[in-house]
């Protein structure tokens, strides 16, 4: 029999990345991978095809090579990358070329890798954090969640999964422990005292390829992903013992990180206040129980940091 073709746009990056890797190691044996890439002739499009993936050039700015791409799939997973542009109006544009290549291309199962629309829970009138962009709260959230429309017009055979905070944010985007004056280490985010869903991001991958193997169970649904729920004090303990040293959480007042001025620092100010704030339903549409149903192999953030602790920068 032969397989099923899955199109995963976004093949070298995070999610797409992680969703191709697991589809090429699955014994099963269930479905192929057409990896998407602006650039077939990078080190990571090679890596994928030597794994055993057809790679194909595709560009989210062109419907034309989005549906040349997604031609005679089965499904395809679709993410878009707003922290290599920081523009919603980007964000949307690719979402609606995706959607557009995916009902050209007739396919049996759409997974859109999406976010809540922050508006729906703060109106744009409301103060309690600022309008971004004269149209956003969360720019990177609410561009996704509105996004989710262009899909659903087209009567697609959708999934819609919400990812949670990767773990890997700590190894690269400056949001690892930093030294104090006293010789100790402090992790400072802008959590308050509230819970944050996370999760390793190859684990989206391979709960992605739950989803698709459990198709008619997850057809019209909206699922989200996530392998633990900890506090900012929990995390920083799980990074103490994993990494030998004292850290201790810092809750970094929401105003006070918007303010720090590094590309996207208000955008990612609002999304802490958004998951303090709304706690409970953050915590509801991120269900590790299902995740692990998806991925045995589902790692928490202790058995994430065994494998990854010693990357973490500490500054």
């Amino acid at each position: 029999m032969a397989k099923k073709l899955i199109a995963v746009v976004g093949s070298t990056g995070a999610q797409g990345g992680g969703l191709a890797r697991a589809i090429l190691s699955d014994r099963s044996g269930e479905f192929a991978v057409r990896a998407l890439t602006r650039d077939p002739a990078s080190n990571k499009a090679k890596e994928l095809s030597q794994l055993g993936a057809e790679v194909v050039a595709a560009d989210v700015d062109d419907v034309e090579s989005l549906k040349r791409a997604f031609a005679g799939s089965y499904g395809a997973y679709c993410v878009t990358f707003y922290w290599a542009h920081l523009s919603p109006d980007r964000e949307l544009s690719h979402a609606k070329a995706m959607a557009q290549a995916a009902q050209h291309a007739g396919l049996q199962h759409v997974i859109w890798s999406t976010l809540e629309d922050t508006r729906k829970y703060v109106p744009l009138d409301d103060n309690r954090m600022p309008t971004l962009m004269g149209k956003y709260k969360v720019p990177h959230f609410d561009a996704k969640g509105q996004a989710d429309d262009y899909f659903t017009e087209l009567g697609l055979p959708m999934t819609f999964s919400h990812a949670s905070f990767y773990w890997e944010n700590f190894l690269g985007r400056g949001l690892g422990p930093k030294r104090t004056g006293d010789g100790t280490y402090a992790l400072n985010l802008p959590l308050a005292d509230k819970r944050l869903s996370g999760i390793a991001a190859e684990d989206i991958g391979k709960c992605t390829l739950g989803v698709f193997k459990r198709r008619d169970e997850f057809i019209g649904k909206r699922i989200g992903l996530a392998g633990d729920a900890l506090t900012g004090d929990q995390m920083a303990a799980a990074m103490s013992k994993a990494l030998g040293k004292q850290i201790r959480f810092n809750p970094v007042p929401f105003d006070v990180f918007r303010g720090l001025g590094f590309p996207g620092a208000e955008d990612l100010g609002n999304m802490f206040q958004f998951y303090a704030e709304f706690e409970p339903v953050l915590l509801a549409s991120r269900d590790i129980r299902l995740s692990r149903s998806l991925d045995p192999e589902l790692q928490s953030f202790e058995q994430w940091l065994k494998r990854n602790a010693s990357g973490i920068p500490l500054e």
